[in-house]
C-alpha cells in the first residue's frame, strides 16, 4: 500500500513544478514569469542593437536546424546579446557545451564537433538513458516519490516533432524583430517539448513547442 505521506509530497511537487512532468498541458499553452521590474519599465527606453547572431543568422539557422535533426543535441540556445550557443548532447548527457556563434555559422565546424546520429535513434538513445538510470542502484535509493515522478517523466514524455523544430527556427527572427520588446534568448528542448524565451523586458515565456508556430501566428 502507498505511503499517504509520499503520496501528498509527490503531488505537492507536481503542482508546484512549472512545467510537469509530462510538459504543458492543453491549458497551459504558454507560462509568463515575470523579470526584474525595473527592466521591463524601461525596456522601451532602451536602444535595440544588432548582435552578431542577428548578422550571422542566415547561416546559422540551418546549422542549427542540421545539430537538432540529424546529430546529437537535444537542447540548444541561443543568446543574442552575448552571441554564445549552448547545446547539450545525448552522447555526453551531464555536460553542457558553450561555442560562439561565429563558430556554429561555420559547416566544417559542425561536422567536427557534433556526430551524426539518426533522429529516430536519437530518440531511442534518449530512452535507453532514461532506463539505465531507473535501473542504477543509486537511483533505487531515493524517495519512493521522487521515484514515481522521475519515472513518469522519462516514460511518458513525447519528443519534438522534426517539423517543430524547423518551424520554431523559422520564426525566430520575427520574435527578434518585435518592436520594443524583442527576443534577447531562446532555448529549444526536444525532451520537454517547450521553447523557453527571454526578451529584452527580462521576462521569461514558456510555450509548448507543439503548437509554437500556430500560437505566434495567433498572437503576433
Amino acid at each position: 500500500m502507498a505511503n499517504t505521506k509520499e503520496d501528498q509530497l509527490e503531488e505537492l511537487i507536481l503542482q508546484e513544478s512549472i512545467v510537469s512532468a509530462a510538459g504543458l498541458n492543453s491549458e497551459q499553452v504558454l507560462i509568463g514569469i515575470k523579470g526584474d521590474p525595473s527592466l521591463r519599465e524601461s525596456a522601451a527606453l532602451r536602444k535595440r542593437y544588432d548582435s552578431k547572431v542577428d548578422s550571422l543568422f542566415d547561416e546559422l539557422e540551418p546549422n542549427l536546424e542540421d545539430i537538432m535533426l540529424n546529430r546529437g543535441i537535444y537542447r540548444v540556445f541561443v543568446g543574442f546579446n552575448s552571441g554564445e550557443i549552448r547545446t547539450d548532447s545525448v552522447f555526453d548527457p551531464l555536460r553542457q557545451e558553450i561555442h560562439d556563434a561565429e563558430k556554429i555559422a561555420d559547416k566544417e565546424y559542425i561536422q567536427r564537433h557534433f556526430p551524426q546520429i539518426n533522429y529516430e535513434d536519437k530518440i531511442a538513445l534518449m530512452r535507453e538513458l532514461y532506463a539505465a538510470l531507473r535501473a542504477s542502484e543509486h537511483y533505487q535509493k531515493i524517495p519512493g516519490y521522487w521515484q514515481n515522478i522521475l519515472n513518469r517523466r522519462s516514460q511518458k514524455w513525447r519528443p519534438l516533432e522534426p517539423e517543430n523544430i524547423s518551424k520554431i527556427l523559422t520564426t525566430v527572427r520575427k520574435l527578434r524583430d518585435i518592436e520594443g520588446y524583442y527576443l534577447r534568448n531562446i532555448t529549444i528542448c526536444i525532451v520537454q517539448g517547450i521553447v523557453r524565451m527571454q526578451f529584452n523586458c527580462d521576462g521569461t515565456q514558456i510555450i509548448d513547442a507543439h503548437n509554437f508556430k500556430d500560437f505566434l501566428e495567433e498572437n503576433i
